[in-house]
């Protein structure tokens, strides 16, 4: 099987490029970020992916998490990898220096989530659900709720986890029923829980879940839900684990994929109730979770990356070993299977798309970074409407292609790839949940059109469409390479694109349900045209750098691989946005034409 090489020389441009790592050093907060710190921590996490993870993805497949008398094991190697990585410091990069936090970059930080995410997308899940505990109680919690769980959430020590979805409710939380009732200044916690990813484990002394709940007299639906943290074991005054809390692991999901990450149907209560304490103010339980929620969904959207990269580097490698017939014009018999030219598309497709998912991903986060970290109140607010756009684009549109990536890779495969021996079947089944959790991709879509166009009347999305345009000059002006292909295919997708977009925000006002038919392609329209911007700026960048590269050959081939998948991206990609247009605005009432009786 391919091993796992992190793509540094990627993930350092797209740092440098798309996120600014510069321009975030001198930044509040961000002071000890600098390029020799980013480099020696990027070569170091490339490295504990490649030794620690990458080995244990096919042993997690095979393995998966077992509940055996009620407790979770997980598959050999595991808690001894998620030791390391505790004891590494990984965990706290992001966080707050005063809870034990690093105070680096989120920037940074994906950069590093997309190299777990390649190299074990199972074990990559769990410090992901504890970094959304973090937020939550950071942003919600009391003072001594973060004196108490912060440190050692941050450390590595303790879990967190979410705890939203029940049996009945699905996706609409609103319908939960767990109850919370007051026992003095805690609460008693009864119900289930479903889909609690690493609900339980062996690989810490402690699980800190964070539990959706009703109160008593609580108004219905989502209005009337509250946050509550239910430790798995009860925390002492002095900061030490007391007894078990009133809660287990009544069955373990089987899965598709990700077999290795323990998907948990959780019961609380069952002997009274689980000891859990309210976070913040009753009734106010939703909008906390969605403190976490565009980090957690900027993390999803980062799996998508992290499997399309990996799916490209086994489907390369693999065609350039597997001999199998002549390729047209080749001078002599047999030869690998890159000769092919539908096998170059194949491998062109995922490279590119894989590069323009990453460059969105770190557009976003270093956008996520501004907003936290601005020195000026407008520089903060602009950033965050930039985010909050982008968010649900990020999610859905780079774990869609994860997954279309991931289908490639086992096409280039042939039937070995279907075969599990190659391991690109794995990668299909582990990405596949990724557009399903964190709110599906369709609930994404009906969030960018349903809410992010409409509470603005579209102003933030016409800012990020006139933003792109403005890349026109410096297009047309590079000297040294011709893009001039690039730029008339951006500027044709940014008409597509602010079409649909007037459409949509026009007929949302008189016809909702035609609108949100139209969103799913939206949010697909919005990625592509996104990403073939910020693959243009990749072009113009790659222009820019050639003429200061001197006689530095890697460095050359390097910027020459850019500008052609950005080229490749223009005319094979983004050419599809006028289709997605047509799709959204002529599509979408044909989509609606039978009732639910005639289907």
């Amino acid at each position: 099987m391919t091993p796992y090489r992190a793509p540094l020389a990627e993930i350092a441009f797209c740092l440098e490029e798309f996120a600014d790592l510069a321009g975030l050093a001198g930044l509040p907060g961000l002071a000890d970020l600098s390029a020799d710190v980013t480099q020696a921590i990027l070569e170091e996490g490339a490295k504990f992916a490649r030794e620690a993870l990458a080995p244990l993805n096919v042993v997690g497949d095979r393995e998966g998490s077992q509940l055996e008398n009620g407790i979770v094991k997980t598959p050999d190697g595991f808690a001894a990898a998620y030791g390391k990585f505790a004891a590494g410091g990984w965990n706290a990069l992001a966080f707050d220096p005063a809870y034990g936090g690093q105070g680096l970059p989120w920037s940074l930080a994906i950069a590093l989530q997309e190299m777990w995410g390649s190299a074990n997308l199972a074990f990559s899940l769990c410090p992901l659900l504890t970094q959304g505990a973090v937020e939550a109680i950071a942003a919600h919690g009391s003072t001594a709720q973060r004196q108490t769980y912060l440190p050692k959430l941050i450390s590595g020590q303790w879990t967190g986890t979410m705890n939203l979805t029940e049996p009945q409710a699905g996706s609409d939380v609103g319908a939960l029923r767990c109850r919370a009732v007051p026992d003095g200044e805690r609460y008693l916690i009864t119900g289930q829980k479903i889909f609690i990813t690493y609900g339980d484990h062996d690989m810490a002394e402690n699980i800190i879940h964070l539990v959706l709940a009703r109160t008593p007299g609580a108004p219905a639906g989502s209005r009337g839900i509250s946050l509550f943290i239910v430790p798995k074991r009860l925390v002492n005054a002095s900061g030490t684990l007391a007894q078990a809390n009133d809660l287990r692991v009544v069955a373990l999901e089987h899965k598709l994929g990700i077999h290795a990450s323990p998907t948990c149907v959780m019961a609380y209560g069952d002997n009274g109730g689980a000891v859990g304490y309210l976070v913040g103010e009753e009734n106010r339980g939703l909008e906390y979770m969605f403190t976490m929620m565009n980090i957690a969904r900027l993390s999803v959207g980062l799996q998508g990356v992290s499997i399309a990269e990996r799916a490209y580097q086994m489907a390369l490698d693999y065609a350039r070993s597997r001999v199998q017939g002549r390729p047209v014009g080749a001078a002599k018999g047999d030869e690998p299977i890159i000769g092919h030219p539908d096998v170059r598309r194949m491998l062109m497709t995922m490279r590119a798309q894989a590069e323009a998912t990453r460059a969105l991903a770190h557009f976003t986060a270093g956008a996520l970074d501004r907003a936290k970290h601005g020195e000026e109140t407008e520089t903060r607010e602009q950033n965050q409407r930039l985010v909050d756009l982008l968010i649900p684009v990020v999610k859905a549109w780079c774990t869609d292609l994860g997954c279309e990536a991931a289908s490639l890779a086992i096409q280039v495969h042939g039937g070995m790839g279907f075969i599990e021996q190659t391991g690109v079947a794995q990668l299909y089944r582990d990405i596949r949940i990724a557009p399903i959790y964190e709110g599906t991709n369709g609930i994404q879509a009906n969030d960018l059109v349903g809410r992010k166009l409409t509470r603005d009347s579209g102003a933030a999305a016409r800012d990020f469409i006139a933003g792109l345009r403005a890349c026109d000059g410096d297009l047309a002006a590079a000297k040294g390479q011709d893009l001039s292909g690039i730029r008339a295919a951006l500027a044709e997708s940014a008409v597509a694109l602010s079409r649909s977009t007037d459409w949509l925000i026009e007929t949302q006002r008189s016809d909702p349900g035609l609108a949100l038919a139209g969103a799913s392609p939206y949010l697909r329209l919005f990625g592509t045209v996104a990403g073939g911007w910020l693959m243009a700026m990749a072009a113009l960048a790659a222009t820019r750098r050639l003429s200061e590269a001197g006689e530095n050959m890697a460095d050359k081939a390097f910027l020459k691989a850019k500008l052609a998948t950005a080229r490749f991206y223009a005319d094979n990609i983004l050419i599809q946005a006028d289709a997605l247009a047509t799709q959204i605005t002529r599509g979408s009432p044909p989509a609606l034409a039978l009732s639910a009786e005639e289907f």
